[in-house]
């Protein structure tokens, strides 16, 4: 049986760890993964550095050290740079208006051949072929 393989972009750890609309099929895709050998969940690095800096700023210090150690105890695993991984995220930013951090999401669902899980609009300029699951609610900057 195949493997189903996710990897969950920032604004979906935020969404499960704030309760927000789409933490449902998170909560769902990270029981599946504790539950079943069939299911693995990722992060990219950037994703573990996003929400480290995010909350820092939004709340403090602290509170950042205490979502990574959150983060850290769900079943998923965090991706690390490595060369092909970064080419490929430098291919997505040359070809697609995405940011750095965005690029290596994406990158990160292609190497692994999973599902990106996404609130992120900028995901849907995306030209290259990554398959996606966009959850409810953010809106596009401008």
């Amino acid at each position: 049986m195949d493997k189903k393989r996710y990897v969950l972009d920032t604004s979906a750890i935020f969404a499960y760890t704030k309760g927000e609309k789409g933490s449902k099929a998170i909560q769902d895709i990270l029981e599946a993964a504790k539950r079943k050998k069939e299911t693995v969940v990722y992060i990219s690095f950037i994703t573990l550095m996003e929400l480290y800096y995010i909350t820092w700023q939004a709340k403090s210090e602290d509170a950042a050290k205490e979502l990574v150690v959150l983060v850290k105890s769900l079943p998923l695993e965090v991706v690390n740079p490595h060369e092909r991984l970064t080419l490929m995220a430098g291919r997505i930013k040359a070809n697609c208006r995405l940011s750095v951090a965005d690029s290596f999401v994406a990158a990160t669902a292609l190497d692994r051949d999973a599902l990106l899980v996404h609130k992120d609009p900028e995901f849907e300029k995306m030209s290259v072929s990554v398959n996606t699951l966009k959850l409810p609610d953010k809106v596009a900057r401008r």
